[in-house]
């Protein structure tokens, strides 16, 4: 049995599959789903090429599905096609978008695959500080929301970063916190339970009227740094 975990290489994917494994469904598999068209409908789209690494750094086999159209069928159709093949449980990510669980849930269904969705209707400001204190580096690699401007773009999604997006969700216009309504996307680099970590090499601003993205062009696994021992 194959427990296969939908990651596109953001925080809140990448943390339901390290949930998953703490709590008894080991992951066998990342898969990504790989949209043609930016404004993916189901699918996170910014610098996907760079989950297969992070499968490399948890020690995961990784699988990616190309999604042939732009229309939702299409979408359906691959992630159909990305989960056939087995009857494990499958691993979301998911906070609260309806439109999403409705649509993989139908799928699983129909291949007999159980979804385990460890953050559906979890408060998503809760979700995003957890995953803080677990440790995972976390970068926010495209916006597009009026309160959150290009300075943030490529900024560590840290507590500080989080306080920072409620003050401009309460004077400006309300955001999510943990970006569900599309706000914002995050790439994470780095995690406790990974071996190596990810490192940019090089990266471009992208920045329109609506939205602001950092594409990664370059990246690679580093060794980490070795903790230090304590005098005596």
């Amino acid at each position: 049995m194959t427990v296969s975990a939908l990651v596109s290489g953001g925080k809140d994917s990448l943390y339901a599959a390290y949930l998953a494994e703490t709590q008894g469904w080991p992951v066998d598999e990342l898969v990504t789903l790989r949209p043609r068209v930016a404004d993916s409908l189901m699918f996170h789209t910014p610098n996907l090429d760079l989950v297969a690494l992070q499968a490399e750094a948890w020690g995961k086999r990784h699988r990616s599905e190309v999604v042939s159209g732009s229309d939702e069928a299409a979408e359906l159709e691959a992630l159909e096609r990305a989960l056939s093949g087995d009857r494990g449980p499958v691993v979301v990510g998911a906070i609260a978008s309806s439109y999403q669980w409705a649509r993989v849930v139908r799928v699983a269904d129909r291949l007999g695959r159980r979804v385990y969705a460890p953050l559906w209707r979890v408060d998503p400001e809760r979700v995003v500080r957890e995953e803080i204190a677990a440790g995972l580096d976390i970068r926010l690699v495209h916006l597009a929301a009026e309160p959150l401007t290009p300075d943030l773009l490529g900024r560590t999604l840290d507590l500080e970063t989080l306080s920072e997006i409620g003050r401009r969700s309460r004077s400006v216009r309300r955001v999510n916190p943990a970006g569900e309504g599309g706000e914002y996307e995050t790439l994470v680099v780095d995690t406790p339970f990974w071996s190596k970590r990810l490192e940019l090499e090089r990266a471009r601003r992208e920045i329109d009227r609506s939205t602001a993205r950092l594409v990664v062009e370059a990246a690679r696994l580093a060794d980490k740094p070795r903790p230090q021992r304590s005098a005596g």
